[in-house]
C-alpha cells in the first residue's frame, strides 16, 4: 500500500514546488531608440520582441533612466517621454517583464544613449538662477540670470530659451555685462500658468563665438519653487491701548488664502528691540507696551500645504503706530525753524534800529554810521598805517 502510493505523492510534491512558467524564455525588446523631441525632452521607443511567447501571460516593460538623473518605472506602453537636462547626454535601458499570476520574470536589458551636446569645455554658462512673478491674475513674468563660462572667449554671445509644456520661446530682452555679454533675460509675459502645481520650466542657454564652439546648457526648474510671491494687500495696522492689531488680504495669486504664510517684522522704536513673527492667518493681535512707538513691515510666501514653497515677497511699506517717528521728525524740524526765524527777526530788528538812528541824526556821515554798527556788534576797526 505504501509502495504503490509513493509515485503519486512524489508527483504531487513536484507539481507544488515547480515555479509557474518554468522553462518560458523572456526576450528583450527590439528597436530601442532615443529621440530628442523638444528642448530637454527625450522620446524613448521600443518594440516587443516578435519571438516572445506570451502563454496567457501579461507583458510589461521595466524602464530605467541611468543619467542625468536615475529613475526607474514600469509601463505597459512601448513608448515613454522624459524631461531631462541633456547637455551632458542621456542614457536609459529597458527590459521585458513577463507576469504569470504572482510570478514575474524579466529579460536582459537593452540600453540606449544620447551623446553630450557639442561644444568646448568650460564655455557653458554657470550659476543659472530664475524667478517667476505673477504680475496680474492671468500673467506670469520670468527673469533669469547667469555667469559666462570661465573658458568662454570675450566675444561670446549667449541666448536664452524657455520651454513650458509645448511652448518654446526665445528671450526678447537680454541685459549685458561690462564686457557686452548677455547675462540676464526678462520675459514680461509668458505662457506659464500660475495655478499649476509643480510643472517644469526648461531653460536652455546656447551661445556663439568666432573663437570657440560654445556648449549649450540646460536646467529644469519647478515653477512653484522659483515663484516670488506678491506683497500682501490692503494692510491695516492700529494700536489700541496695549494691543497691536493688524489685518491684510492675501497677495495677488490664483491660490487660496490657506496657501500662504506671512512674516511680521516689528521694531520697538523706543527700546530698539526687533522681532520677526511667523503668522499663518491674515490677521494678527499682539500685546505690546502702549507707551512705545512701533514700525511694522509685512511679507508673504506660499506654504508647503498647497505647493512647493517659492521665494518670499518684498517687504511692504513701513507702517508706524504709537508716537510716529515721522511726527517726531516733523516736530523737531518745526522747532528748529521757529528758533531760526526768531534769531533772524531779532537780527533784522537790531539792524533796523541802528539804521534808523543814522537816518534821524543827519549830521552823522556814512563813515560814522559804519563805525557805530561795528562797535555795536563788537567789531574792532582796523586802522590803516600811514
Amino acid at each position: 500500500m505504501l509502495a504503490s502510493g509513493m509515485p503519486v505523492f512524489l508527483l504531487l510534491l513536484w507539481a507544488t514546488t515547480t515555479p509557474q512558467g518554468a522553462g518560458v524564455q523572456v526576450l528583450p525588446p527590439v528597436n530601442f531608440t532615443l529621440t530628442v523631441s523638444a528642448l530637454a525632452q527625450v522620446l524613448l521607443h521600443w518594440e516587443p520582441n516578435p519571438a516572445q511567447e506570451q502563454n496567457n501571460s501579461t507583458i510589461r516593460y521595466d524602464v530605467e533612466i541611468l543619467s542625468p538623473v536615475q529613475e526607474e518605472y514600469d509601463t505597459k506602453s512601448t513608448r515613454s517621454v522624459r524631461t531631462a537636462a541633456l547637455h551632458n547626454g542621456f542614457s536609459a535601458r529597458v527590459r521585458t517583464l513577463l507576469l504569470q499570476g504572482h510570478l514575474q520574470m524579466s529579460s536582459d536589458w537593452v540600453e540606449g544613449n544620447l551623446p553630450p551636446l557639442p561644444g568646448a569645455a568650460d564655455t557653458s554658462v554657470t550659476n543659472v538662477s530664475c524667478v517667476t512673478h505673477v504680475t496680474t491674475p492671468g500673467n506670469v513674468s520670468l527673469c533669469c540670470t547667469w555667469l559666462p563660462g570661465q573658458g568662454a572667449p570675450e566675444d561670446t554671445k549667449y541666448f536664452l530659451f524657455y520651454r513650458y509644456e509645448a511652448h518654446t520661446e526665445e528671450c526678447p530682452t537680454h541685459t549685458k555685462d561690462k564686457r557686452n555679454r548677455n547675462t540676464e533675460c526678462r520675459f514680461a509675459n509668458t505662457q506659464i500658468k500660475a495655478g499649476e502645481i509643480d510643472n517644469l520650466i526648461v531653460i536652455h542657454i546656447n551661445g556663439s563665438s568666432q573663437r570657440a564652439a560654445i556648449k549649450p546648457f540646460q536646467q529644469l526648474f519647478n515653477q512653484n519653487a522659483i515663484e516670488k510671491a506678491n506683497i500682501p494687500r490692503n494692510i491695516s495696522i492700529s494700536l489700541e491701548q496695549n494691543d497691536l492689531l493688524a489685518m491684510w488680504e492675501k497677495p495677488i495669486s490664483p491660490f487660496h488664502e490657506e496657501c500662504f504664510e506671512y512674516e511680521f517684522y516689528l521694531i520697538n522704536l523706543k527700546s530698539g528691540n526687533k522681532q520677526i513673527l511667523k503668522i499663518s492667518s491674515n490677521s494678527f493681535q499682539l500685546r505690546v507696551d502702549g507707551s512705545s512707538s512701533y514700525s511694522i513691515r509685512l511679507r508673504a510666501n506660499h506654504n508647503h500645504i498647497c505647493r512647493a514653497r517659492g521665494f518670499w515677497s518684498d517687504w511692504s511699506e513701513t507702517f508706524y503706530v504709537g508716537q510716529n517717528k515721522l511726527e517726531n521728525s516733523i516736530a523737531w524740524i518745526l522747532t528748529l525753524l521757529c528758533v531760526s526765524m526768531s534769531c533772524t527777526l531779532l537780527l533784522v530788528a537790531v539792524l533796523c534800529k541802528i539804521g534808523s538812528g543814522c537816518n534821524i541824526v543827519k549830521a552823522k556821515t556814512p563813515q560814522m554810521c559804519s563805525e557805530e554798527i561795528q562797535l555795536h556788534f563788537g567789531f574792532v576797526p582796523v586802522t590803516a598805517k600811514s
